[in-house]
């Protein structure tokens, strides 16, 4: 129905934002990270969903259409609705999800606030199929480490894309979670 926005922000609020397209304001619900990253007057596209319930129209923005498809494909599962799937977005980009659905970590999901052992693994299991390439069931430890070092370059800052790279870099040796994000911060630090 509206599959994408463009406008410019009248407010934002905690969990919302307001956009103007054209003098109509839209109320849009976004993950946590990207109302991080905007601020009012900013001029803002978003690709979006339109969830449809009984007593309301609730629309949700996305800046990077990798989050949307991720989301929608979060809804395909039983028991998780669109504020249960924007609260998982709210706290792993959709690449990081990607990652750990197709390595089948499910441990890492479970750290999520409202995620428990059993919903990680449904998750995983869930949608590891919309993923050509998956290894799920392949015990790879370095996996659930890296997932670790872009979260927590993330969280101080740093784009996926440099947090990614600096991964690269950091040698094969280095198996321990805290030593791979000293390296991980090393090498973006450079």
């Amino acid at each position: 129905m509206i599959a994408r926005l463009t406008g410019t922000i009248l407010a934002v609020h905690e969990t919302t934002i307001v956009l103007d397209v054209h003098g109509v304001g839209y109320k849009l619900f976004l993950p946590l990270p990207s109302l991080a990253d905007i601020s009012e007057s900013d001029e803002l596209s978003l690709y979006t969903h339109l969830a449809v319930r009984e007593n309301a129209l609730d629309l949700y923005g996305f800046l990077q259409y990798a989050d949307l498809t991720m989301f929608e494909l979060l809804l395909t599962l039983p028991k998780i609705g669109p504020k249960s799937a924007l609260s998982i977005l709210s706290q792993a980009s959709a690449t990081t999800l990607e990652h750990a659905i197709c390595t089948g970590d499910a441990t890492h999901l479970s750290k999520m606030s409202g995620i428990g052992k059993k919903s990680a693994e449904k998750i995983v299991s869930g949608l590891v199929d919309h993923f050509p390439g998956a290894v799920v069931g392949k015990n790879h430890p370095e996996h659930g480490a890296d997932t670790d070092v872009i979260d927590a370059l993330l969280a101080l800052g740093y784009s996926e894309r440099d947090a990614r790279e600096a991964l690269k870099n950091i040698p094969r040796d280095i198996i321990d979670t805290r030593d791979r994000i000293t390296a991980a911060l090393k090498q973006v630090g450079s």
